[in-house]
């Protein structure tokens, strides 16, 4: 997304944003700026399979559950001509994506793979047991995230809309204003406001959500159970599951800000 200062006092939105690194549980993709794609790791189901992708201009690999041992072994590349191309763990026909058309942005979850396309409106194949997957009632979307079993939408008036499993809250997002970005972890939902403060529901037990103190950021990431947010001055913070030393932010600095 764009930078975005907090003192902005007028709502913006990036419009479909594309991602040139995604990490599965397993695996890590990355695009190349010839629109070629790369991967490397677990490829038990050929989620690796993409070295024939071409005029790829955007990737996902979604987030899964800290328990889950099998599933969200599937890679999505979104092509320059708005259909998309899938590979790996097909369980739940969730790479069944090759009739898909005027997409503009793909996001996947565990078992799922949701689409966002230029109207506006929102596809979805793949596990619906949790309701993951209904979203075709969207309308107005410029982003989406997919959780574990839940999916989020990013409207084009800073609201946020959700669907899902809801166990932890994760989708109580009915009332945030304001919203320019989202990010979500397994069960946790991230809402960077355009004032540079940011909102969290969910699953909390490693405090994730944990960053109501937090100001000054411009964009935001969500792991499994940790959250990490970029200020403006080229510092990050993070919150939550720091097993791993995921959370040992507090070191850097000079990290580049979104659109510069």
């Amino acid at each position: 997304m764009d930078y975005i200062s907090p003192k902005e006092a007028t709502l913006k939105v990036k419009r479909w944003p594309k991602d040139t690194i995604a990490a599965g549980r397993r695996h890590t993709v990355g695009l190349k700026s010839d629109g070629t794609v790369t991967a490397v790791g677990d490829n038990k189901f050929g989620q690796c399979d993409v070295s024939g992708w071409r005029d790829i201009v955007a990737i996902a690999a979604g987030n899964v559950h800290m328990a889950t041992n099998t599933g969200n072994a599937h890679t999505i590349g979104l092509k320059s001509d708005s259909t998309v191309a899938a590979v790996g763990w097909n369980k739940h026909d969730q790479c069944d994506v090759n009739d898909w058309r005027d997409i503009v942005a793909v996001a996947a979850g565990w078992c799922r793979t949701i689409g966002l396309k230029s109207d506006g409106t929102v596809v979805a194949v793949g596990r619906n047991n949790e309701g993951e997957c209904n979203v075709s009632g969207w309308h107005d979307i410029v982003a989406v995230a997919a959780g574990y079993l839940h999916t989020i939408g990013l409207k084009s008036d800073g609201t946020v809309t959700a669907v899902g499993l809801n166990k932890h809250d994760q989708c109580d997002v009915s009332g945030w204003r304001g919203i320019v970005a989202i990010a979500v972890g397994s069960n946790h939902t991230i809402g960077l406001k355009s004032d540079g403060t940011v909102a969290a529901v969910g699953w909390n037990k490693y405090i994730q959500c944990n960053v109501s103190d937090w100001r000054d950021i411009v964009a935001i990431a969500a792991g499994c159970a940790h959250t990490v947010g970029l200020k403006s001055d080229g510092t990050v913070v993070a919150v939550g599951d720091n097993e791993y030393g995921q959370c040992d932010v507090s070191g850097w600095r000079g990290i580049q800000l979104p659109g510069k």
